[in-house]
């Protein structure tokens, strides 16, 4: 029976574990610089001394990936991880599975063409694929088994540290997206409001992010930008063009406001609010309350 292999930097890795139990065989998670990750069968660590950058440690993790024909190795889609996940790759000549969306024994389901489209692939051989981790794993996280091997020479010198605020899209269980039909920036409280009624994320379209500098970019949400699946979305002022829609389409609950009734956003959404955002949040907020 197939295992899955778990690459952790840090300990959000729900998602992953999920996708390995899909598997099948055991899920065993190696980590680096002593990370504690719960949900797995077993955990092999590689140590990491302090100041030493975990893609340092990336000729020992490819050592410790013990993955046969077969096998699965995930890794979330953070910048530490994608470089420990392509050393593997090379390491075990393993093919990379790109938009990843279901996994099993032997085969994936792909997102192709901006999530366009879905394909269906086979393998034989061990695959490496990189997706959203999701959040932590709920229990405890088993003893982990020391592992070693060789290592980059590399230090931290020194580190320039902003404060920013970050979104976790991929596991949010309720998102508040907000479009152009916002008219300014300072507008985006009203969504703000409605997001801390429900409690719920903050999320838009794309022009809000890359044109409008409204929100961030781990914010949008989108063909180029980042694939949710909540239990429910409100798009707020959307129009609904499929560059936007791939994205959300795995939502289980679909609300959309908008004062054009013949937006797309309606076309895919369960329930729709054909109205003024300007009233109609408001009005929604109090309702939550």
């Amino acid at each position: 029976m197939a295992n899955t292999w778990i690459i952790a930097v840090e300990p959000e890795i729900a998602a992953l574990v999920e996708h390995g139990r899909a598997v099948g065989g055991s899920v065993v998670a190696v980590t680096v610089g002593g990370t504690p990750v719960a949900g797995v069968d077993r955990v092999v660590d590689v140590p990491l001394a302090e100041g030493v950058p975990a893609e340092a440690a990336a000729p020992a993790v490819a050592a410790a990936v013990a993955a046969e024909a077969g096998d699965v190795v995930l890794a979330a889609n953070k910048p530490a991880e994608r470089v420990l996940a392509g050393a593997v790759a090379a390491r075990l000549g393993a093919p990379y599975l790109h938009g990843l969306k279901k996994i099993g024994q032997g085969s994936a389901e792909l997102s192709r063409f901006g999530g366009i489209a879905l394909e269906t692939v086979s393998f034989d051989t061990a695959v490496v694929a990189v997706l959203d981790g999701g959040a932590v794993p709920e229990g405890e996280a088993p003893a982990a088994e020391a592992a070693s091997g060789e290592y980059y020479e590399a230090t931290v010198t020194g580190q320039d540290k902003v404060d920013v605020s970050s979104a976790n899209l991929g596991s949010a269980k309720r998102i508040v997206a907000a479009g152009r039909g916002f008219k300014a920036e300072e507008d985006l409280k009203l969504a703000e409001d409605l997001a801390a009624a429900i409690g719920a994320e903050l999320a838009c379209s794309r022009p809000l992010a890359e044109g409008a500098d409204w929100m961030s970019a781990d914010r949008y949400i989108g063909v180029s930008g980042q694939s949710v699946a909540p239990d429910l979305y409100i798009a707020v002022g959307i129009s609904g063009q499929i560059q936007h829609t791939v994205g959300m389409v795995d939502s289980k609950v679909v609300v959309a406001v908008n004062n054009d009734d013949k937006a797309p956003i309606f076309e895919g959404a369960d329930y729709g609010i054909v109205a003024d955002l300007y009233e109609a949040l408001p009005a929604i907020v109090e309702a939550a309350k």
